[in-house]
C-alpha cells in the first residue's frame, strides 16, 4: 500500500515544467471524454470540473483551443452511467477522466485501450480497477479516496457523538459498488466496539425518508451515510430527514455538512480531482498508465457543524473546519 505522504517525484517535476513548454502541444486537438456520476447541476460536481478544468489550463490544455472535452452526467443512475461509459467510448477519444468506482467499471468494461484516469475511486484493489496501486497494469490508473480503515473510524465518531450507541445504520446504493470494500471494516470496527451495525441499502428518496424516521424512534442509534454518487445526489433529503428525525449522523464527505449536516470525515474530493489533471497531462504527452502507480488522497479533514450539545466538545476541538 502506498503511504499517503509518498507524492510522486515525477509529479513535482512536471508542476515545474515552464508554462510555455507545457504549451507546446502541436496541431492536433485532443480529446479529453469526462464521465462523471452526478447530476449537471450539482454544486459539487461544478466545483470538480472547474478544479480538474483550471489544472489542465495550466498544465497548457485548454478546452476549445488544443483539446475537447466531451462531457457526460450520470445523475446517480447506474443504468445511465453505464450507456453513458458506451456512449463516449464509442467518440474514440484520446483519453477519459472520471470519478469514483462505479463509473470506472463501467468505462473498463467498454474499453480495455482507451487510457482512464480515475479520482476518488474507493480501495482500487480490492474493486477489482486495478490489480495493484504501485503498477496498476492495462489502461486505468488514478487517484484513490478511501482507505478501508475509514469505516472503523466513522464508528468511533458515531459512538462519541451517541452516548451508549448500540446500533448503527449504514446507508448507501447497492447499485454503486463504493460501498463495498468499506462494509467488511465497518463490520470489524462494530465488532471491536460492542455496535451491531445495520445495513441500509436506499433507491429513492422515500426509502431515505423511512429508513431514518425508523432511526429516530429508537434510542442508541446513529447513521453512517457512505459515498456514492446517489447519495451524494440524494443528500439534502438525507440531511433534512436526519434533522427533523434528530438522528445523529457522520457522513463520508463534506459537502453534506456544509449544506446542513452534522459531521464528515473523508478526503477532500475537489483536490483530489485536480489532482487527476497531472495524469491527464503527462499520458496525453505520451506516458502509459501502467507507468502511473495510484495514489492515495494527500488530504483527509474532519468538518463539524456547531449545534449546539449536540457536538461534543472533543470533537469540535479535533476538527479541521467546524461550521456554524
Amino acid at each position: 500500500m502506498i503511504k499517503r505522504r509518498e507524492f510522486i517525484a515525477g509529479l513535482g517535476s512536471a508542476a515545474a515544467w515552464p508554462v510555455v513548454a507545457r504549451a507546446q502541444q502541436g496541431d492536433r486537438v485532443r480529446r479529453i471524454g469526462v464521465l462523471m456520476p452526478f447530476d449537471e447541476n450539482d454544486p459539487l460536481a461544478k466545483s470538480m470540473v472547474s478544479a480538474v478544468t483550471e489544472a489542465l489550463a495550466g498544465f497548457g490544455w485548454t478546452d476549445g483551443r488544443n483539446v475537447r472535452m466531451d462531457f457526460r452526467w450520470g445523475g446517480g443512475d447506474a443504468n445511465r452511467i453505464r450507456t453513458l461509459a458506451q456512449e463516449l467510448v464509442g467518440l474514440q477519444p484520446d483519453i477519459i477522466t472520471t470519478y469514483g468506482t462505479a463509473a470506472t467499471a463501467a468505462l473498463q468494461r467498454e474499453t480495455r485501450t482507451i487510457p482512464i484516469v480515475f479520482a476518488n475511486g474507493v480501495d482500487p484493489v480490492a474493486s477489482g480497477i486495478v490489480p495493484r496501486l504501485d503498477r496498476p497494469s492495462g489502461n486505468t490508473t488514478g487517484f484513490a479516496d478511501f482507505e478501508t480503515t475509514l469505516g472503523g473510524k466513522w464508528l468511533e465518531l458515531l459512538s462519541e457523538i451517541v452516548s451508549g450507541l448500540k446500533r448503527a445504520t449504514i446507508m448507501f446504493n447497492p447499485d454503486l459498488p463504493a460501498a463495498s470494500t468499506l462494509l467488511l471494516s465497518l463490520d470489524a470496527g462494530a465488532r471491536s466496539l460492542m455496535v451491531e451495525p445495520i445495513m441500509a441499502p436506499v433507491h429513492s428518496d422515500g426509502e431515505i425518508e423511512t429508513t431514518i424516521i425508523g432511526l429516530g424512534r429508537e434510542p442508541g442509534r446513529g447513521l453512517i451515510v457512505l459515498r456514492d454518487a446517489f447519495t451524494v445526489g440524494h443528500r439534502a433529503s438525507i440531511i433534512s430527514a436526519a434533522a427533523r428525525n434528530k438522528v445523529p449522523a457522520v457522513y463520508a464527505q463534506s459537502d453534506f455538512v456544509r449544506d446542513g449536516g452534522l459531521l464528515s470525515y473523508g478526503p477532500d474530493l475537489v483536490d483530489t480531482y485536480r489532482r487527476s489533471a497531472t495524469y491527464v497531462d503527462r499520458i496525453l504527452r505520451g506516458a502509459k498508465p501502467v507507468e502511473l502507480p495510484v495514489q492515495l488522497s494527500a488530504k483527509l479533514e474532519m468538518i463539524a457543524k456547531s449545534l449546539g450539545l449536540t457536538m461534543p466538545l472533543s470533537i469540535l476541538l479535533r476538527a479541521d473546519e467546524v461550521i456554524e
